[in-house]
């Protein structure tokens, strides 16, 4: 059934507007216009704080060049309250369609009012819930008999528009033949269908969109011209069902109507005659000019598949047969040189029916084959049982058979006339064409190099969307422990939240009266669509363990959705039974607040290494800067993974994930060196992202009933991480990576990938500098942070439900798949990881310590032309001070400058075996990072890394422990903990106070650094005074047990 998309608008309040009436306040309404549609909401009276509740909505109408995609909303002051004569402008919000999202997903947003014009004084905020809704179009309502009673009901009404003139539609009808319905008629049909009249006090705005989206009928008994309608708003909307009325007049298309109405006026509306109409327009009931495809059903974006080689495919199509002398269901047999296939027994309707597609692969378009297609008469599906009967067959040569490439048309199917076996008047309909893997029916063909398995072809997947669900426990009351409870006067009561596989306690509350309070935020992860439920139940600990009050089951559908930090409205939920059987009359009701926290990004990958940032709601997704493409072209030189009838195999496949889409290449059948050439392309949001590339060997590619292997995980080959912001724009990055594994025994190369990469900005420059200032993750984030704890056990929940969800899709992605794309382990401990975090801190800090060296060389004078520089230096910047941050600025610019010379030419970073020390790793330390939690090894093992452990444990306690001395010391300085050393540094401090009042600071600052870069030969070799004093400062070392 047809469907008529419709935009809706629900402006719900206002806050802290502009008082703009003279007198301390305003008289606020909201106009909101779409797509050429404006309405109007009621006029709040002299309230800076107006709510409105109204729901306006607005037809959805195709691409247009008129129209853009943008929705207007303005605030105005109505001039008819107060003193002032002017329609005051309030503040404008303006939205691109691109933000909206579809029913159930909205949730009410805040908006700030913004300016008009430069100098315009401006504030507050809108709060609306925008959205859109797909209605289904009724039928047709059948003419009705003519009303002659309609013109008389719209006579007292004619002055309020001028007629048209009846010659029109008698010339207009005579063009028409008398055996079709008028032009009227006909698109009665494409009409969506009418909405409710406006609000009477709405009409003191009318505007053209509230003329049109009357019932016709009831227009047409109140309105005295109801067939009127503007030419652009029929040319921006969908058509709506319109009641046929036989009269001439009712088949000629409407001019344009221009109202204008003031408040407390009649409407006043006038007709621009002498226009030509325009052609009717094509039922729009699926056109759409806004982005309204939600993350659970992207389309698969058609790619020029310019990063990849092209592969040559003989295409067949096989569609059906008819005239064939067998009662059975027949089966196809292609084959070409070195191939030869079948396909499934044909379902027999009127003909003998396929419908499948077969792509054979050829080294070069140009090579001379025969292709044969024959038909046979099988018995059984069994590919051991021979065939009986040959029904015909067909041959194609193969340099007559034609070239197609996208964007050619698809070639359409023919009859072919059977030759040979028993058919005289058989024929078989198939199309065969040459074409590449950019062809639409490549994904779905049956494919030489993929062996025909159905689970290997190419396949793009979505991550299901993912919410935070907030459930603040709030307090219980009237509260009464289990009968099998022991009396008592202290209760402990703690409530138990389960989400699934989540499960979350709050900490156990103390209640004297029944009415425990606890006010506890527990966190959940949630993904659409909500079909569960989740279960709060409230326990009483006993010593002798756990007894239920009541549970309280609240579905998720219910919940509120919120893209801010504002308060959500707590509820009371009454407490049942656990078993259900029994029954109470009141047993005590538990108060929360749940809400599903949308302006947070549900982090499913590391933070430093994470495809994307964009928060949950639709709402506030910005708009992309770019994308990213990416081609996976082949792999050499991989290792067998596995044995088949006695020799090495490998059937590998490539998964690519960026933000929400993963894509997954076709599987190679037994080939050490697969050729994929597949190209994808994702959008980029925030270019400091992460693309993630893995080779994995399938094993459901040679699986079969009996095998035992079945079960069998698919193995990890390697992985790649392009990070997006090291790619120039519109730069073609095509390089080949190792593929590196760390094993139990250690480093080891699987082979080579070869890859193509390159990003396209979609928008200006300035715009994606501009993302480099802007915070990385949602202000929520921000605004009320997670805990670090949390927020890891979050992400690996996260994993947990997107590996469970893209396990189930067909054919699956599998578990170990997901958590190795999404580092699911890279979290656990590890001493390899300990040593390579220590040794990126040391190389930071080299920097700084080879500062302090030069600095050190420089004071002992080792070149003496630099120490005489350094000291002009010295004087230039005491006395001009205002140089010194613009030399430093200019320094590092020099720097920069000087390291963009010797810059790296390898290609993309990947992984460096030398950084994260892989080379040269202990065994021990690999069995431990490989070792499950808890440890499955020996306890002699388990006691050895413990002991190792200790070790470094203590090396770390001295560190801090000395650390802390330090800044002790610093503390004592004033605590007079030794008066000796606190009397003098505080007299010290008065020395140094007065003479900096009586000498000019220029003056000190040149003698203090004179005095520090002085010749060694003024210089003692022991430590300076002042450190000398320092490290004789009291600690509290000496205080600890």
């Amino acid at each position: 059934m047809a469907t008529v998309r419709k935009l809706i608008v629900e402006v719900v309040d206002a806050r802290n507007l502009q008082p703009k009436d003279g007198h301390g306040t305003s008289s606020p309404y909201v106009v909101v216009d779409f797509y050429g549609q404006r309405k109007r909401t009621k006029t709040a009276i002299r309230d800076l704080n107006p709510t409105w509740n109204e729901v306006l909505d607005f037809n959805v109408g195709g691409p247009s060049d008129v129209f853009g995609n943008m929705l207007e909303i303005d605030i105005y002051h109505d001039k008819n309250y107060g003193p002032t004569r002017r329609i005051n402008f309030l503040g404008r919000v303006r939205l691109n369609s691109s933000q909206f999202v579809k029913k159930g997903e909205e949730a009410l947003m805040y908006f700030p009012l913004e300016k008009k014009y430069f100098l315009s004084w401006i504030q507050g905020e809108l709060g609306m819930k925008i959205y859109y809704v797909d209605e289904v179009v009724p039928p047709p309502v059948p003419p009705p008999k003519p009303l002659p009673h309609v013109e008389e009901v719209c006579k007292p009404d004619e002055t309020t528009a001028p007629q048209p003139t009846p010659e029109a539609p008698l010339a207009e009808s005579e063009t028409q033949p008398k055996n079709e319905p008028p032009a009227e008629t006909a698109a009665a049909n494409e009409k969506s269908p009418p909405s409710e009249p406006p609000d009477p006090q709405s009409d003191t705005a009318a505007t053209p969109m509230e003329a049109t989206t009357t019932p016709p009928l009831a227009t047409a008994i109140d309105r005295p011209e109801p067939e009127q309608q503007p030419e652009s708003e029929t040319a921006a909307s969908p058509p709506t069902p319109k009641v046929e009325i036989d009269e001439p007049s009712k088949s000629i298309r409407a001019p344009e109507v221009m109202a204008s109405s003031v408040p407390g006026a009649v409407s006043q509306t006038s007709v621009a005659g002498g226009l030509s109409p325009p052609p009717p327009l094509p039922p729009l009931p699926t056109a759409r000019n806004f982005s309204t495809a939600s993350t659970e059903s992207v389309p698969i974006e058609r790619t020029s598949f310019d990063l990849v080689e092209k592969m040559h495919y003989i295409f067949v199509r096989v569609i059906k047969a008819r005239s064939l002398p067998t009662n059975g269901s027949p089966v196809v047999q292609i084959a070409v040189p070195g191939s030869r296939v079948f396909s499934k027994p044909a379902r027999k309707t009127a003909f003998f029916e396929w419908d499948q597609t077969f792509a054979f692969g050829r080294d070069a378009p140009e090579s001379s084959s025969i292709l044969e297609i024959s038909l046979w008469e099988k018995p059984s599906s069994n590919p051991q049982v021979p065939m009986q009967q040959f029904l015909g067959g067909i041959c194609f040569d193969v340099t007559e058979i034609p070239l197609r490439d996208p964007p050619d048309s698809p070639l359409a199917p023919q009859w072919y006339r059977l030759e040979g076996g028993g058919v005289h008047m058989g024929d078989l309909m198939l199309a065969t064409w040459i074409g590449t893997q950019a062809d639409e029916s490549f994904p779905d063909a049956w494919l030489t190099d993929t062996a025909g398995k159905i689970n290997s072809r190419a396949k793009v997947y979505l991550s299901p969307k993912l919410w935070y669900l907030r459930a603040t426990v709030l307090e219980a009351q009237d509260i009464l422990p289990p009968l099998t409870s022991p009396p008592s006067k202290e209760m402990s009561f703690q409530v138990r939240a389960q989400l699934g596989f989540q499960v979350l306690k709050t900490k156990a509350i103390i209640s004297r009266n029944g009415s425990p309070s606890w006010n506890e935020d527990l966190m959940f992860v949630a993904a659409e669509p909500f079909s569960e439920h989740v279960v709060f139940t409230l326990e009483h600990r006993l010593s002798k363990g756990l007894a239920t009050v009541g549970i309280t089951r609240v579905p998720l559908t219910s919940i509120e959705r919120r893209v801010d930090d504002r308060k959500v409205a707590a509820r009371w939920f009454s407490l049942e039974e656990p078993k259900g059987d029994e029954k109470r009359v009141y047993g005590g009701r538990l108060q929360l607040r749940l809400c599903f926290d949308g302006g947070y990004h549900v982090m499913d990958e590391a933070a430093n290494v994470s495809s994307d940032y964009q928060p949950t709601a639709k709402q506030l997704w910005k708009p992309p800067v770019g994308t990213v493409e990416l081609g996976i072209i082949e792999c050499k030189n991989l290792l067998p993974m596995k044995t088949v009838n006695g020799r090495g195999s490998t059937d590998a496949y490539a998964v690519a994930k960026y933000g929400p889409k993963w894509a997954r290449t076709r599987t190679v059948s037994d080939s050490l060196d697969p050729r994929w050439n597949e190209q994808y392309t994702w959008k980029v949001y925030d270019p400091c992202t992460v693309l993630t590339v893995g080779v994995f060997d399938s094993s459901g590619a040679t699986e079969s009933a009996e095998s035992k292997e079945a079960a069998r995980p698919d193995f990890r080959i390697g992985k790649v991480r392009i990070r997006v912001s090291t790619v120039k724009t519109g730069r073609v990055y095509r390089n080949t990576y190792p593929l590196l594994v760390l094993t139990h025994v250690g480093l080891k190369k699987m082979g080579d990938i070869e890859l193509a990469v390159r990003f396209v900005r979609s928008t200006t420059t300035l715009d994606v500098l501009h993302m480099y200032t802007q915070s990385i993750l949602p202000l929520m984030h921000h605004i009320q942070p997670l805990a670090v704890g949390n927020q890891e056990m979050l992400r690996s929940t996260a994993v947990k439900i997107i590996a469970a969800h893209l396990s189930r899709a067909e054919p699956p992605l599998r578990r170990e798949i997901v958590l190795y794309m999404l580092d699911a382990d890279s979290y656990a401990f590890s001493m390899r990881k300990v040593r390579v975090n220590w040794f990126r801190i040391i190389n930071v800090i080299a920097r700084l310590i080879d500062v302090v060296r030069w600095i050190d060389d420089t004071r002992s004078w080792k070149k003496p032309t630099a120490t005489v520089l350094v000291h002009a230096l010295l004087v230039v910047l005491v006395w001009f001070p205002d140089l010194i941050v613009p030399t430093l600025a200019f320094y590092v610019f020099v720097v920069g400058v000087l390291k963009y010379r010797f810059r790296s030419r390898d290609p993309l970073p990947h992984f460096d075996p030398k950084i994260s020390l892989a080379e040269s790793i202990d065994r021990e330390e690999l069995d431990e990072e490989f070792d499950a939690v808890p440890s499955n090894r020996p306890p002699d093992v388990v006691r050895g890394r413990y002991d190792k452990l200790r070790t470094l444990g203590a090396r770390v306690q001295t560190a801090l422990g000395d650390l802390a001395a330090q800044g002790e010391r610093v503390q004592s300085l004033v605590t007079w903990r030794d008066p000796r050393a606190t009397a003098l540094f505080v007299g010290l401090c008065l020395v140094v106070a007065v003479t900096l009042y009586l000498v000019p600071s220029k003056v000190a600052a040149m003698a203090l650094g004179f005095y520090y870069l002085r010749h060694p030969l003024f210089r003692d070799r022991a430590p300076s005074p002042a450190l000398n004093f320092f490290r004789r400062l009291p600690s509290q070392s000496d205080r600890i047990l």
